[in-house]
């Protein structure tokens, strides 16, 4: 059969653009946008938006279809995800376009100044999105084009709810390619809710309590496949460089140098929001009395080679709304260049997800360090 092709090339009234996906992977069978980006890209061209000089802001675009299409007009995009982020930059360069011609910033990031055109990609979060449009709705008013934009599946009744309660009045548009938009008009006099964000619980069987930021996974409470690691880790005898890969808030490697006071530390995920989550439970729980290092990455590309002895694992199954292995299979193979020898990578998943496979391929071996009905601990170790 022969090998099938993802299509790369964007067809905007903006004008045609490459855009790829990160992270790579041969015969990506997934678009960098979808018919939400169309059809919003669509609909400002239709309606003369932006206009020359004004403000324009877009938030949670997965690839850079909005920025990159949009870059004349210089826009601000606000995402969480470092992926995301590089995903602009890479395909800004890939036509031949300034990188300052899109100014990054993450969701964390305080910012002011009025925005005139405001794009929001509905993400997969709800309590992203509401952490969004609270800090986002003292820079708008009555003249402000506010469009949101998802696929149906990603726009639940909640993220009208949402928008009505932080913003305004709504209206929605026919779907088009199981994709819609959602027109606000920004409302004076609404009470906003104070911001709820970080929230926090206290870590069972520990003193620590947890920090969670809007866009952290679990954020109200520890989850079971995590409380079923932490059931599970090791305790060395002797110092360790020890790495947190795709960490969260943070949870493991924190509990991991509290059973391993000689080790040292390196907190990575791709969310920035999960890595300053991360640095609060971590400095909450040592002050300055520990060091650990906090990095926002993709995976471990930066990290230098043979520089852990053991990387623990519980690595996601889905970017955006986009399900798959991907992701996990690009952290398993960083740890083999990251490892030292005899380093070990532990991975915790569900059994559905078949770890086993990608590791026993990559390392040559695997064990299992426990497992229940829903969840299996895997140890592969580094023998080159």
């Amino acid at each position: 059969m022969a090998a099938q092709w993802v299509d790369t090339q964007l067809k905007a009234p903006q004008g045609g653009f490459v855009l790829e996906r990160l992270p790579k992977r041969p015969n990506e069978l997934l678009r960098a946008w979808d018919a939400a980006d169309e059809y919003l890209l669509g609909y400002l061209a239709e309606h003369a938006l932006p206009a020359l000089g004004m403000k324009v802001v877009i938030v949670n675009d997965s690839f850079g279809a909005l920025a990159v299409a949009l870059h004349a007009c210089l826009p601000v995009a606000i995402s969480d995800s470092y992926l995301s982020q590089q995903a602009i930059r890479d395909n800004l360069k890939i036509n031949g376009l300034a990188d300052s011609s899109v100014q990054l910033q993450d969701s964390l990031a305080v910012s002011s100044g009025h925005i005139d055109v405001l794009l929001i990609k509905a993400p997969k979060t709800l309590a992203l999105l509401e952490y969004q449009l609270q800090y986002l709705r003292p820079r708008l008013n009555e003249s402000s084009h506010i469009l949101v934009a998802g696929m149906i599946k990603a726009l639940p009744a909640s993220v009208w709810r949402l928008l009505e309660q932080y913003l305004g009045p709504t209206s929605t548009s026919l779907a088009q390619k199981k994709a819609r938009l959602i027109t606000v008009k920004w409302q004076g006099g609404i009470k906003v809710p104070d911001n709820r964000y970080p929230v926090h619980y206290q870590l069972e069987n520990s003193p620590y309590q947890i920090s969670n930021h809007a866009n952290v996974f679990s954020r109200d409470s520890l989850d079971i496949g995590t409380r079923f690691f932490l059931q599970h880790l090791p305790a060395l005898s002797e110092p360790s460089d020890i790495i947190d890969l795709g960490c969260g808030n943070g949870v493991v490697g924190l509990m991991v140098a509290s059973r391993n006071p000689k080790a040292n530390i390196c907190f990575i995920d791709e969310s920035f929001m999960a890595v300053a989550s991360a640095e609060d439970n971590f400095r909450r729980a040592f002050g300055n009395a520990r060091d650990a290092h906090f990095l926002v990455a993709d995976g471990l590309t930066v990290t230098p080679e043979h520089s852990a002895d053991m990387i623990f694992c519980n690595p996601p199954f889905h970017q955006q709304q986009a399900i798959g292995g991907q992701i996990a299979t690009a952290m398993f193979n960083g740890a083999t260049r990251v490892l030292r020898k005899k380093g070990q990578l532990w991975v915790i998943g569900n059994r559905h997800l078949n770890y086993h496979l990608p590791l026993k391929k990559l390392f040559g071996n695997v064990a299992i360090v426990a497992s229940n009905d829903k969840f299996v601990i895997y140890r592969s170790t580094q023998y080159k």
